[in-house]
């Protein structure tokens, strides 16, 4: 009985090893320019983090990172924002979802009452990101 346990063990692990990750991930690379960190960290946390929060409770995205790196001249951003997809059909739906949360939440909340442009850059927007098992 319990070489039979570990059998079925030994099978199951490998048939979920086997099974294809659906995810899809946005990535977007991002320059904060003219020394406006405060600005820019304020604005990803009070609005591209709120939506974020709330697609997660609608269960419209996987997850979301916001991910802060050293600048260089080979990797000239500070920021890496990455937000994952449970599978295609949740992927292709993000418009239509980012537009109501975006619509539900509200205004824009700023820092300093400066606009997007005159803090950041946004360098580099990967989409359709698979990940790989």
């Amino acid at each position: 009985m319990k070489k039979i346990l570990f059998l079925l063990l030994i099978a199951f692990t490998q048939l979920s090893f086997a099974q294809k990750d659906e995810r899809i991930s946005t990535i977007d690379f991002v320059q904060i320019v003219n020394g406006n960190n405060a600005e820019a960290m304020y604005y990803y946390q009070h609005n591209w983090k709120i939506l974020r929060q709330m697609a997660l409770k609608e269960n419209y995205i996987a997850s979301f990172e916001i991910m802060e790196t050293t600048y260089s001249e080979e990797a000239p951003f500070h920021l890496m924002l990455i937000t994952t997809y449970t599978n295609k059909a949740q992927y292709e739906q993000r418009e239509e979802h980012f537009q109501e949360l975006i619509k539900a939440k509200g205004k824009l909340e700023l820092l300093n009452e400066k606009k997007p442009t005159e803090f950041r850059k946004n360098l580099f927007h990967k989409e359709n990101v698979r990940h790989q098992n």
